[in-house]
C-alpha cells in the first residue's frame, strides 16, 4: 500500500455515534470535527467527508448538524427508532459501508472515523479493491479486528487537546 502524497484522493466517514460516546465515557467532552477533518485529509484532496449521525430529538442537535456543515461534512441523518420494550435503537453501519464501496472506484483513500470492529470486513474489501484504509477513533474503545485491518490509525486519545473540545 502507498504512503500518504498530496496527490491522493480522499473520503472521511466519520461515525458520530461512535466517536460521541468513545469521547464522552473516557473524556467527557466532545469531538473538535474541525480537526478531526483537517487530520483526516492531511493536505490530501478531499473528495467527500460524511458524517453519520442520529436524531434523538435533543435541543442541540440542529445547531450540531449545522456546526458539521459548516466544518464541511455533509451530513446523513437516521431518526432513533423506539422498540415496543423500550429499548433503542440507531445505527449506519451498513451505510456506511455501502458508501464507502460506492467511493472505492473514485478516491485512493477511505479514512473511516469510528473504533467499531464492523468494519473490519469492510476494510479488508477496500484494501483489496486497492484503496488505502485509515482509521482515527480512541484507541482505548477500538476494536482489536479494526486496528488490524486498516493500513494505518490514528489515535484521537493520544492527542487530547487536538481532537476534543
Amino acid at each position: 500500500m502507498t504512503d500518504i502524497h498530496p496527490d491522493q484522493r480522499v473520503a472521511v466517514l466519520a461515525d458520530s455515534q461512535n466517536l460521541y460516546h468513545s469521547a464522552q465515557s473516557v473524556y467527557s467532552r466532545n469531538i473538535d470535527y474541525s480537526a478531526l477533518l483537517d487530520k483526516a485529509v492531511q493536505d490530501r484532496r478531499l473528495v467527500r467527508a460524511i458524517a453519520y449521525v442520529i436524531r434523538a430529538e435533543s435541543p442541540e442537535e440542529e445547531r450540531f448538524f449545522e456546526a458539521l456543515y459548516d466544518i464541511g461534512f455533509e451530513t446523513k441523518i437516521k431518526d432513533i427508532k423506539t422498540f415496543p420494550d423500550g429499548t433503542k435503537k440507531a445505527d449506519w453501519d451498513v451505510g456506511m459501508s455501502l458508501d464507502a464501496v460506492t467511493l472505492a472506484s473514485h478516491v485512493d483513500v477511505v479514512v473511516l472515523c469510528t473504533g467499531d470492529g464492523d468494519f473490519s470486513r469492510l476494510c479488508s474489501h477496500l484494501r483489496h479493491e486497492g484503496v488505502r484504509v485509515e482509521a482515527m477513533s480512541f484507541e482505548s474503545s477500538t476494536s482489536e479486528d479494526l486496528l488490524e485491518s486498516v493500513d494505518s490509525f490514528i489515535d484521537l486519545g493520544a492527542r487530547e487537546d487536538t481532537f476534543l473540545l
